[in-house]
């Protein structure tokens, strides 16, 4: 039962992802609220659209996580006891394909956070400085969620080549 223990701790952490996810949209929603209340320079007043944005595509972040690894958990129990091998077979096909995907995740979002810092140094138009720091602001997180996401499919990975059915 090694396996089903470490599988259904795996989906439950990136359950727990996305709601910490869910409250870093609650946050940047709260910051547009503030600078939709209280900006007065040009720059605050451009910051809510784009912040409004990121926080719904946040929300679509978390909402993505949470519906695709909720209901695992229970597949993964059906599955296992159906099948123990194949079970472990499919994860670990998974588990890398995921890895080579997350490879190039941390290609391309570097490339758009420095698309977006070119943004924000040619472009004199407080609209389009507020996109790029918000892009950049939204690829940092982004960043941060998959290095977590990362590390834990490494981490399920390698325990998933060790482990016994």
């Amino acid at each position: 039962m090694e396996i089903i223990k470490l599988s259904t701790d795996w989906a439950k952490a990136e359950v727990f992802s996305a709601k910490m996810v869910g409250l870093m949209s609650l946050a940047v929603f709260l910051i547009v609220l503030g600078f939709w209340q209280l900006g007065k320079t040009p720059m605050a007043r451009a910051l809510v659209w784009p912040l409004l944005v990121a926080g719904l595509f946040l929300v679509a972040v978390s909402a993505g996580l949470y519906f695709a690894n909720k209901p695992r958990i229970a597949q993964f129990e059906t599955a296992y006891k159906n099948d123990a091998d194949t079970f472990t077979k499919n994860e670990i096909e998974r588990t890398a394909k995921s890895k080579h995907d997350l490879a190039l995740v941390f290609k391309i979002l570097p490339a758009i956070i420095i698309a977006a810092s070119l943004l924000i140094m040619f472009s004199q138009a407080p609209l389009w400085r507020a996109i790029g720091v918000t892009t950049v602001l939204l690829m940092a997180l982004l960043m941060l969620i998959d290095s977590n996401t990362d590390a834990r499919n490494t981490a399920y990975h390698q325990e998933l080549l060790t482990a016994k059915p």
